[in-house]
């Protein structure tokens, strides 16, 4: 009786054991992963926004210096945004932005530089370009409401010793 006592402790005081030497190696990975980081769009050289002044650079000038936007403004070309976005992956977790800076360089009538404004990723705002949507024929269902939908539609077959009606015939 004391050995099966003894045997049972044992097994037990193993399983504790393995698991306690176990755990390191099963949670380790979470605490030891860095972050796979990618930077993407332009990227931003403090010399090159300097030579930038305000009332006396031109458009020409400007992409001298910063070289081709990342987007312009679809009106009148007055505002060039030179975009960088940074993100972190780990895992196999899908990729997060972490951090943006965008730089909106404006111009005037004579396509001089009017103003220039920094935006970060606090400043963005999530829109939704699709705002309409166009509804489906007929309704939608549950899958359940799928599997019940024809429950008691169906047609009886006709009995074989009635007389089904002709066409043109009569009876």
């Amino acid at each position: 009786m004391t050995s099966n006592r003894l045997r049972h402790r044992a097994g037990i005081l193993s399983c504790v054991a393995l698991l306690m030497a176990s755990s390191p190696a099963l949670t380790g990975c979470a605490y030891f992963v860095t972050p796979v980081t990618a930077q993407r769009g332009y990227i931003v050289n403090e010399t090159d926004l300097e030579k930038i002044k305000i009332g006396q650079t031109s458009q020409e000038q400007v992409q001298e210096y910063m070289g081709s936007p990342s987007t312009v403004s679809t009106i009148n070309n007055e505002t060039w945004y030179y975009i960088t976005s940074k993100t972190e992956t780990y895992l196999f977790y899908p990729p997060e932005e972490v951090d943006r800076t965008v730089i909106a360089v404006y111009f005037n009538k004579q396509n001089v530089v009017d103003d220039i404004a920094y935006f970060g990723l606090e400043d963005g705002e999530v829109i939704n370009i699709q705002t309409r949507t166009t509804p489906t024929r007929g309704k939608e269902l549950t899958i359940l409401g799928q599997l019940f939908s024809n429950l008691g539609r169906f047609n009886k077959k006709p009995e074989a010793n009635k007389a089904v009606p002709q066409p043109g015939g009569h009876q």
